[in-house]
């Protein structure tokens, strides 16, 4: 059967975006390759997630928003998650945006040296980047651009291992979970800023575009683009953790973005290891900067029961936009909103991802392709496994648990 890329490799775009670069840099620098562990279940988990999330578009013909607010749930249930999915995705995703925004930008930065001035400049043009595409792009316009980016990003940072030569053996061990000291935020920022809860909602309405047939062909083609896209895209995170780790962990150098990490490489390893790192970053500024307006307008239409193809859909994306490149002109620091951020995304993870489950079981939406056992048994563990990091985190900040 013939690779159909697309709307996996929007998903890949969306959580391979400044958070993902900054807290796999950090992860790195701070810890070295023991937290390999973490991208490595976030990428199988989010494979699992992302196709029964794809499933569900193609069989049902519905986003997630839509089955979530199903009349099935009960009116109380349905404005209980209503009011969840606005405050997790337009206020989340706006804060996003002001970190997708910041993070290209510092990625041009390392690359050309620039000041505040130049910073602001480069801002303001991501955004009409940005603006252009959402405002006037179809769906396959914006699914090529997005493409390409995560092309671009994995021969940067690919590149970029080649030349920091990382410790194989170390890298290897990083696989076996365990947890550093100190490290337990840092680690639920990786899982976070992988398993994306708005990248659901985008993944269920763009194959709807991509295959609107339904067919039993369309859905074997949907999941190899799921695991081939975001597989890649988990690849990519650990290259950027690889990275991070062989070039600075434990060199006494205080990193707290991938633009300090840019210029760090730069004494040790030549001119070349800035400007892919800074390419690279500047690539995950620019595709999370579309996927995450797109996202929250497919969500909230679906969740205001409004057309995908109206003008409301494209003015939600543009002001989502819009606040975005605001806090980012303000001059909020970004590293500390982009962990922030990814945090959050990690404890609001396992409430949507439990909605999902539940509506993955729905026979009379799903029909005979509702969850196996043994989707429902990986999906649940996914749950459960972060739902404890999460609340691990919340005991640790109150001084519940050591």
């Amino acid at each position: 059967m013939k690779l159909s890329v697309g709307p996996g490799a929007m998903v890949a775009a969306g959580f391979i975006g400044p958070g993902t670069v900054t807290a796999c840099t950090v992860a790195g620098a701070n810890f070295g390759f023991a937290l390999i562990w973490a991208l490595a279940f976030a990428t199988v988990s989010t494979i699992i997630l992302q196709e029964m999330a794809a499933r569900l578009g193609i069989v049902s013909g519905k986003g997630l928003a839509a089955a979530m607010t199903s009349p099935e749930n009960g009116p109380i249930a349905r404005w209980a998650i209503i009011i969840l999915g606005i405050a997790a995705l337009a206020v989340g995703n706006s804060a996003y945006e002001a970190g997708n925004l910041t993070g290209g930008a510092l990625g041009i930065e390392a690359l050309l040296n620039g000041g505040a001035g130049t910073h602001k400049l480069v801002v303001i043009c991501l955004s009409v980047i940005a603006a252009g595409f959402l405002a006037f792009g179809h769906y396959k316009h914006i699914e090529k651009l997005l493409i390409t980016l995560v092309v671009m990003m994995s021969a940067a940072f690919i590149s970029s291992v080649v030349i920091t030569r990382p410790d194989l053996s170390a890298l290897a061990r990083g696989f076996i979970p365990s947890i550093p000291n100190g490290g337990l935020l840092t680690a639920v920022a990786l899982i976070g800023t992988t398993i994306v809860p708005y990248n659901l909602f985008l993944h269920a309405a763009t194959v709807r575009d991509k295959w609107p047939n339904g067919t039993t062909e369309a859905m074997r083609a949907a999941r190899t683009d799921t695991v081939t896209s975001i597989g890649l895209g988990g690849i990519i995170s650990i290259l950027i953790l690889s990275t991070a780790a062989s070039a600075l962990f434990g060199s006494g150098i205080s990193v707290s973005s991938a633009a300090d990490m840019a210029i760090s490489v730069e004494p040790a390893f030549g001119v070349a290891a800035k400007y892919l790192v800074g390419i690279g970053l500047f690539g995950a500024g620019l595709s999370s900067s579309i996927t995450a307006p797109l996202a929250t307008a497919y969500a909230l239409t679906e969740f205001g029961g409004l057309r995908r193809d109206g003008w409301q859909f494209r003015i939600i994306a543009l002001t989502v936009l819009l606040i975005g490149t605001i806090v980012a002109l303000i001059g909020v620091r970004p590293v500390e909103v982009i962990l922030i951020a990814q945090i959050a995304n990690g404890l609001i993870l396992p409430i949507v991802a439990t909605f999902l489950l539940v509506a993955m079981n729905r026979a009379k939406l799903l029909g005979t392709y509702v969850n196996s056992t043994l989707s429902n048994v990986l999906g649940s563990l996914v749950v459960i496994i972060t739902f404890g990091l999460g609340l691990r985190l919340i005991l640790r900040a109150l001084n519940v648990w050591p």
